[in-house]
């Protein structure tokens, strides 16, 4: 079995690598972390003895498919919590993610099975992220960050990239949550901001560069 802290690497590890980063290093594990590079170096050792990733001084880090796994598990566990938390005891979304990092770590694949049932097997969590099926499939979204929905076009907001509690609720305060409907008004090439607007509102928002880039929306097609 193993501990919390080795699934947490595994995890930062593939997400590190999700995020394009074509060589993971010992610095980027301990920013995704927040510990010391020494401590990350210790932890790569144990985790390259049993043979869950690639390590090589100086040459990067990976993961082998069986901690690819693992890390993989985790995302589902965690995703699943949210979702639970979310729908079911109604939490707010910029309000579950540190519980769900407690969750993530139960071992019970009979739980996380019939968890998944109850949900009706669901597909992505309150923040729009794909949940990885049993198998570690997923079924992402064909989604743009919203400075690139094209003006005067409509899009459904389908996810966000950052996930802070901050962020999440500067966008409640807007209106802007998940499945809204927006309408691309003006749109700024010089800084990528842009005023949108919410279905059936007059109301125009204005979003700055980070903001909009942090807004992931998925394109109505009008027939």
């Amino acid at each position: 079995m193993n501990s919390f802290t080795e699934e947490n690497y595994l995890k930062a590890i593939y997400k590190l690598l999700e995020s394009g980063e074509k060589k993971v290093t010992t610095n980027s594990i301990a920013d995704r972390v927040e510990t010391a590079p020494a401590s990350v170096t210790d932890m790569l050792r144990k985790l390259s003895d049993k043979k869950l990733i690639h390590y090589q001084k100086y040459q990067g880090v990976s993961l082998t498919a069986s901690g690819k796994k693992i890390a993989l598990s985790v995302i589902r566990k965690h995703r699943l919590w949210e979702l639970f938390l979310v729908d079911r005891l109604r939490f707010k979304w910029d309000e579950v993610h540190e519980i769900a990092e407690q969750l993530e770590h139960i071992q019970s694949e009979t739980l996380v099975h019939r968890l998944d049932q109850y949900l009706g097997s669901p597909k992505y969590d309150p923040h729009g992220d794909p949940i990885p099926d049993e198998n570690g499939i997923f079924h992402p979204r064909k989604a743009v960050r919203m400075y690139e929905l094209p003006l005067l076009s409509t899009g459904v907001i389908t996810g966000v990239v950052d996930h802070s509690p901050k962020f999440l609720r500067h966008l409640e305060k807007l209106g802007l949550s998940m499945g809204k409907e927006v309408r691309m008004l003006r749109l700024f090439e010089y800084d990528h901001s842009c005023v949108i607007a919410r279905k059936n509102q007059k109301q125009e928002i204005h979003l700055s560069r980070e903001a909009a880039g942090n807004i992931l929306v998925t394109e109505k097609k009008h027939a």
